[in-house]
């Protein structure tokens, strides 16, 4: 088992499956030489049924719970690079992070939720690796009335 997932299983976290995109003509991520771009991960394909899958923040959802969410998010996303990569010890940066909050117009703490993602970024990771670059934005609506979808970019050692 590699350290960032010891570091998880310290944490009461294991790795869910991760992101398979139901069309041939897109995947989860791309590994452009030692760059990897994940994939949106949306909160509707998660597995865990603490999280809110379905709803708007300010609405539906609250900001604790989009923050649950956001880090569910970030769980599955290291499946992700894991899948990719076969290591998440191969990981040597996480670069940026972006999180798109689908929230109702009133609603001005979209970084609060992403806190979530980088929240389990930096304590599996730690502040070498896991400190990154992020933007949190908030949008009108994503598919499936989904609340979080995050997407990020990792350097990898090759």
């Amino acid at each position: 088992m590699s350290k960032i997932e010891n570091r998880l299983a310290e944490l009461g976290l294991t790795l869910p499956e991760p992101l398979v995109l139901p069309s041939p003509n897109r995947t989860s991520g791309v590994l452009v030489g030692s760059m990897l771009y994940l994939s949106g991960h949306g909160a509707a394909l998660l597995e865990d049924d603490t999280v809110m899958r379905a709803g708007k923040l300010g609405d539906a959802v609250s900001q604790e719970e989009g923050y649950r969410t956001a880090r569910a998010l970030a769980l599955k996303m290291m499946a992700t690079v894991k899948h990719h990569v076969g290591d998440l010890d191969r990981v040597e940066r996480i670069v940026k992070i972006l999180g798109m909050i689908n929230a109702v117009p009133e609603f001005e703490t979209h970084n609060k939720v992403l806190d979530g993602a980088s929240d389990l970024l930096f304590e599996a990771f730690g502040p070498e690796v896991g400190c990154h670059g992020r933007s949190s934005v908030g949008v009108v609506g994503l598919v499936g009335n989904q609340p979080v979808e995050i997407e990020g970019i990792f350097l990898i050692r090759i």
